[in-house]
């Protein structure tokens, strides 16, 4: 039998999944950002603007759905622990061909929190796809990524800009 690889923390000993034991962690300050985008129609994107669908402001309902899945991240992903978020901030905005979404996610607490922030995109993403759905239906979610990890034992990740971000968003 093979030696466990220490750094996959969700595996015991036999290589089974696990919860991590955060139990003598320190709590520290934490915070995630992560992002993604959902490619749509010229014709969504200008009803978005004019905030012109039948089912509401899709803005503002994606941001409070990317608010709300972040605070139940845990009920979602088995492995990942409830924690105590101090804020979560969904941004979205509008650009010539979708909507770029961005969250930020902290806590004081013994984990990360990136889970929580790509969990607020994705949910804020679905939730773009679900109240333009009658309008376009070839929507597409993309770019799902973190782009900053500060606080904990691992240390602080920032994400270089991916060159294709800037070619295809303007960024």
């Amino acid at each position: 039998m093979t030696e466990p690889d220490p750094t996959l923390t969700h595996l015991d000993q036999r290589g089974n999944a696990q919860m991590v034991n955060i139990g003598e962690k320190p709590i520290t300050e934490r915070r995630a950002i992560a992002a993604g985008f959902v490619r749509c129609s010229a014709e969504l994107i200008e009803r978005i603007r004019r905030d012109d669908l039948a089912k509401g402001s899709v803005l503002q309902v994606a941001r409070l759905a990317g608010i709300q899945a972040a605070k139940r991240t845990d009920e979602i992903i088995p492995l990942c622990h409830a924690l105590p978020l101090d804020s979560v901030d969904v941004e979205l905005e509008l650009r010539e061909d979708g909507v770029e979404i961005r969250a930020t996610a902290r806590a004081t607490w013994k984990t990360g929190v990136e889970m929580e922030a790509y969990t607020a995109v994705c949910a804020a993403a679905l939730t773009v796809i679900d109240m333009g759905k009658a309008v376009d239906r070839t929507m597409v979610i993309g770019n799902v990524r973190l782009l900053e990890k500060t606080g904990g034992k691992s240390g602080d990740y920032f994400a270089e800009p991916a060159a294709h971000e800037e070619k295809e968003h303007g960024s």
